[in-house]
């Protein structure tokens, strides 16, 4: 399965990372006893069923059932091959990978894709180039000092400058080796009704838009004079798409799991200056309002969201749009207020880092808070219509809070400002909850774990299946185990993935090789197989002592419903030979006796 790569250094490459910050970085993990827990991400949940073990270097979601070790997950998670799922951890552990596998490596992407990928990276290079070295670009960079920008933040940024000669960029790339009319496709020239080529973005400031494994994908340029239009960005492509990446999300990460929240701004410049300011957890929206895949990425990374657009009345309505998005997604939202219209980039030069963390993130309102602000706007309340449809749409929010100190929170202002009795409003509140059953089952739903329900269809089974599925977790973690087992059983299990895994597990301590889940399961190719033996070695009882006795016990139990198949289909055959000879009594007895035989089986099961 390691291809042109020794199994060593596959081996060796798998333990220099731990796959807690692998799966972290698309994952947002909390510990939780010995393991970490998230959101499952290759099925929908509401409530984390999915772990990741640092001491035996694997995952396991109870939900769905996959599992697997570092390299299985980028294999699900990215598409990987197994060959680039190693590559892509050799490169994060710094691993030299044998010359002959990289030759041999397939691009992650196909040939136009990566042809595509490659003319964006050289033109990111050139554009920063320019902007820095040229003389045309000298006044973009003076621009950008002035904006307040340091010369640290461009670099970190890669920002640049696109020449207004129309030939320039299109003369580069020809010269790398990119077709023009390729380079149209992907977004970066633009023809003529003469049907020649030019350069798409010429004569603007450069803001490279990368996708979260970093790499340039396309491009937002700004115009420094009066061209127009202003923002010009890359239209969409296979590698672009709007709704589904998040500006600066590479660079912002590992900032957002520390703190386990995002700050989502409007633009560009937003993220860079809050950036420069020492607030590192800043994405944005790709000039178009948060879909609905973006708001389940943020959710996957942090729960707590802060909103924190323009101050003007179009910033404030996408916020709204933004809020209940992040909301449905099952965020912990907040919506920041930048005064007097200004924009968080104004407002960050104009009273610097602190004074806007201090002022506008951490003073930003609650959900609710800032939706009861936003109604205020639509209603005269001096008039009494207008405040008995406000309170009306107020209780409507509040209904929708799964907690009852929130609910009475709210309640509470609203009995004061408007001198209403609780007992009224609350029931108000309660049958708008009776309206929408599901409102009141969210709390049972946010508590009931979806391992219960395993759990419970575990104890269900019969008694022998079972005992092979405890004595295989145990043989998992003791080589000493699997060695009585295999002198006293061998492979005669009664189940059939139970009698492959145990021959795989014989087989790799024969090898000489330690217990080592995350190593093991690579020599299982069958994904149901794996996703079983990845589901054994995460249960509880896998960490629990086991006395002799016990495996005893279990041992006799499997040989006990092995003995009793093997009667069953004695007396089977006696059936078929009885009525094959036309004895009818005789057959009519057998089969009383196999019916009387499966019953007693079950009812010691």
């Amino acid at each position: 399965m390691a291809g042109h790569i020794p199994e060593e250094k596959v081996d060796e490459i798998r333990k220099a990372v731990d796959i807690v910050d692998v799966v972290g970085e698309h994952v947002q993990l909390k510990k939780q006893g010995r393991n970490y827990f998230g959101l499952c991400p290759f099925h929908g949940e509401n409530t984390p069923s999915f772990s990741v073990s640092a001491d035996k270097q694997i995952f396991h979601c109870f939900g769905c059932g996959k599992g697997g070790n570092v390299y299985s997950f980028l294999m699900e998670m990215e598409g990987y091959t197994f060959l680039q799922a190693v590559k892509k951890v050799a490169d994060q552990t710094g691993h030299p990978l044998p010359e002959q596998f990289i030759e041999t490596q397939q691009p992650d992407h196909d040939p136009e894709s990566q042809s595509s990928l490659d003319a964006h990276a050289w033109l990111t290079k050139l554009y920063h180039h320019l902007l820095r070295n040229s003389k045309e670009g000298q006044e973009a960079y003076e621009y950008l000092l002035q904006r307040g920008f340091t010369e640290d933040t461009i670099n970190r940024h890669q920002l640049g400058y696109s020449p207004s000669s129309n030939d320039f960029v299109v003369t580069f790339l020809e010269k790398k080796g990119f077709h023009p009319q390729q380079m149209v496709k992907a977004g970066l020239l633009n023809t003529n009704e003469q049907g020649g080529y030019f350069d798409r973005f010429r004569g603007r400031i450069m803001f490279p838009l990368r996708n979260h494994l970093g790499k340039t994908v396309a491009f937002a340029g700004r115009a420094t004079g009066s061209q127009e239009p202003k923002y010009l960005n890359s239209p969409e492509t296979d590698l672009f798409r709007k709704g589904r990446l998040l500006y600066n999300f590479d660079l912002a990460r590992g900032s957002i799991r520390k703190q386990n929240q995002i700050i989502l701004f409007e633009g560009y410049a937003d993220v860079i200056s809050a950036d420069q300011a020492g607030i590192q957890n800043g994405i944005a929206t790709m000039g178009t309002s948060v879909s609905d895949t973006q708001a389940q990425l943020i959710k996957r990374y942090a729960d707590k969201v802060i909103i924190c657009y323009d101050g003007d009345d179009a910033g404030i309505e996408a916020a709204v749009k933004a809020a209940k998005l992040l909301k449905k997604a099952g965020c912990e939202t907040n919506v920041a207020r930048v005064p007097n219209g200004m924009d968080p980039d104004e407002f960050i030069k104009k009273f610097g880092g602190e004074r806007f963390r201090r002022e506008i993130l951490d003073a930003s309102d609650p959900y609710t808070s800032f939706m009861i602000h936003y109604l205020r706007r639509g209603f005269n309340l001096q008039l009494e219509g207008d405040r008995i449809t406000f309170i009306e749409r107020v209780l409507q929010e509040v209904a929708q809070l799964d907690r009852a100190i929130e609910r009475e929170h709210y309640l509470n202002e609203i009995a004061e400002e408007f001198q209403m009795s609780m007992s009224t409003l609350k029931e108000e509140v309660e049958q708008l909850r009776l309206q929408h059953p599901k409102l009141d089952s969210m709390d049972k739903r946010r508590h009931t774990n979806s391992t219960s329900s395993k759990s419970v269809h575990h104890k269900l089974l019969p008694a022998f299946h079972n005992a092979e599925r405890k004595l295989i977790a145990y043989m998992l973690k003791n080589p000493f185990i699997a060695d009585k087992v295999q002198e006293e059983l061998g492979g005669s299990f009664n189940i059939t993935e139970h009698q492959v895994i145990v021959t795989h597990l014989y087989a790799y301590y024969e090898d000489g090789h330690e217990s080592d889940i995350s190593h093991f399961v690579e020599r299982i190719e069958d994904p149901s197989l794996r996703n079983l033996v990845i589901h054994l070695a995460m249960s509880p009882l896998a960490e629990e002592e086991v006395s002799d006795k016990e495996i005893d016990d279990y041992i006799h139990r499997i040989r006990l419903e092995n003995s009793d198949r093997v009667d069953i289909k004695s007396l089977e055959a006696e059936l078929k030979r009885a009525e094959q000879h036309n004895e009818p009594i005789k057959a009519a007895e057998i089969a009383m006796k196999i019916l009387r035989r499966k019953q007693e089986l079950k009812n010691t099961h």
